[in-house]
């Protein structure tokens, strides 16, 4: 029986991570398919009309920031953040249990310095007041974004500390066993 079912912790983290991975990839989606639709509309605003929107760029530095954020936390939960791993992928399990388990902890903290600092950043931009000349709303709201990418992030490697010293196996994150799968080729798949 995997210990997941049997730890209640391990069963809340994956109720908690399941959540947020549904919001992300929606907001992935939807930022996408905005970030396509305004393109296409500026693009034809251009040079099919002879205009230029200026809306749809303060709506793509929008959808940008966005998926920019929700990217970077559903990179972690699927293990896909670039890593330098010739040397640690030759030690033995034990010491890249350990060692994996120091970078998620050192790289979840990192994530909530920064979410920490942009917020403190937003706090300014709030102060001084700017707003978003085409669109009409206050700067600060399209840099929240960036605290909270940050903030679910930092939680997200902190996942992946919890998992890993809660089961036996090497997690790159909460659901991404460390190691590479071995893949057939046709040929001993027909014998």
């Amino acid at each position: 029986m995997n210990n997941s079912k049997k730890n209640p912790l391990l069963k809340s983290l994956d109720t908690i991570d399941n959540i947020l991975s549904k919001v992300e990839g929606v907001m992935l989606a939807i930022g996408i398919i905005a970030i396509a639709i305004t393109t296409i509309t500026s693009v034809i605003s251009r040079f099919i009309f002879n205009d230029a929107l200026t809306i749809t760029d303060e709506l793509n530095m929008i959808f940008i920031i966005i998926v920019t954020f929700a990217g970077l936390s559903y990179a972690a939960r699927n293990g896909r953040h670039i890593r330098m791993s010739a040397i640690y992928d030759a030690m033995p399990t034990k010491t890249r249990k350990i060692i994996i388990i120091f970078i998620s902890f050192i790289t979840s903290m990192f994530m909530f310095l920064l979410a920490k600092y942009s917020f403190e950043y937003i706090i300014e931009v709030y102060k001084s007041g700017r707003i978003l000349p085409a669109i009409g709303i206050p700067v600060f709201y399209v840099y929240l974004w960036v605290p909270i990418g940050f903030t679910v992030t930092g939680l997200q490697y902190f996942f992946t500390v919890i998992k890993n010293l809660s089961e036996k196996d090497v997690y790159l994150s909460t659901n991404i066993k460390d190691g590479y799968t071995s893949v057939k080729n046709s040929d001993e798949e027909e014998r």
